[in-house]
């Protein structure tokens, strides 16, 4: 192990029942976990171990709670430590836990393969804070793209209403990312300006994984500048801002949390509550989407959950680009009358 080292005498007979995250790291660093499993602990980007990646999409950066995150903006990953030794070797997080301990000597079980360090401890602490930096080169819509997001019913006023750009270039950190090419159209959505740093989430339609890169913050709503101002009998909260967007269409207030693994906190729920009479949820209806449903429906139960036919489309946008205006128009009326709404 190097030069790390601490006294194990009363702690070799751990139970595991006992295990936490915070007990191994009473033990040892979240920067020595990461460098044990071959990830350095240095500012800027770096290429991912966890994939094929060949330009530096990784970074670090520390939550506000001064937890170590990694980002890998290639990717939809995300964690600390723990996280990224479950994806490393693919097993529940009980299991990261036993991995880790019996590799740094916290436990010792001889039924768990050990895994030497891959980086030697160097004892840097990693105290960048702040966001990572994302900067675009913007231009107007052209026709082909227009005509894109017209199939979904979003026009260029609504694209207009809630910051959606097209993008030519892309830098993070200062590094040049991405650039534009014909047959590979690229939005961004603009979340304003936080701690001095624009938020934006860079969208890549075409691409079926690694389609989006953001800094926006885990909190961030999408749609939430665009409610309508006073009280109002109902909210869909859905899971894109596309879906926001094609639900704007026909008046319906709606909005998005950044992803469908994330949701509003107690304090946006209770706003948002005090604001709409009734509060509908309507996530995608494949199984990702339909687990998250019921695990939020336990959590607020107030909510009203929406789901649209499996033989029909996926959610509301596909819906609208698949049926069209008038049949998404009798989709929406239905609903209205069902549950009562005006």
């Amino acid at each position: 192990m190097g030069d790390i080292t601490f006294d194990l005498s009363e702690i070799r007979n751990l139970e595991e029942d006992t295990l936490t995250k915070e007990f191994i790291l009473s033990k040892i660093s979240e920067e020595a976990i990461f460098e044990h499993y071959g990830v350095p602990i240095k500012k800027g980007l770096f290429c991912s171990k966890l994939r094929q990646d060949h330009k530096p999409t990784v970074g670090f950066y520390r939550n506000k709670r001064g937890r170590l995150i990694i980002k890998d903006f290639g990717s939809d990953f995300s964690g600390d430590c723990f996280a990224y030794v479950m994806a490393l070797f693919n097993v529940s997080y009980y299991m990261s836990l036993q991995i880790i301990a019996n590799d740094f000597g916290i436990i010792n079980r001889k039924d768990i393969q050990t895994h030497k360090a891959k980086i030697a401890p160097t004892g840097i602490k990693f105290e960048e804070q702040k966001s990572a930096i994302i900067q675009v080169q913007t231009r107007e819509f052209n026709q082909s793209e227009l005509d894109w997001w017209g199939r979904y019913g979003i026009s260029h006023s609504t694209l207009t209403n809630f910051r959606v750009y097209p993008i030519d270039a892309v830098w993070l950190n200062g590094n040049l990312f991405y650039t534009n090419t014909s047959n590979q159209p690229v939005f961004g959505y603009y979340g304003g300006i936080k701690d001095d740093i624009e938020q934006w989430r860079i969208y890549w339609p075409k691409r079926k994984i690694a389609r989006f890169i953001s800094n926006w913050r885990a909190t961030y709503i999408q749609g939430a500048h665009m409610l309508p101002k006073n009280r109002n009998d109902y909210i869909i909260i859905t899971k894109s801002l596309k879906d926001v967007m094609a639900l704007y269409e026909f008046n319906i207030p709606a909005i998005a949390p950044c992803s469908e693994n994330l949701f509003l906190t107690d304090s946006q729920f209770n706003k948002i509550k005090d604001k709409f009479k009734h509060i509908y949820l309507l996530y995608d209806n494949d199984l990702p989407g339909v687990k998250a449903t019921n695990k939020i429906h336990k959590q607020y139960p107030d909510l009203k959950c929406l789901l649209l036919n499996r033989n029909q489309a996926k959610d509301f946008s596909d819906f609208r680009k698949k049926f069209g205006y008038r049949k998404t128009l009798e989709l929406v009326n239905q609903t209205k009358q069902y549950y009562g709404e005006t």
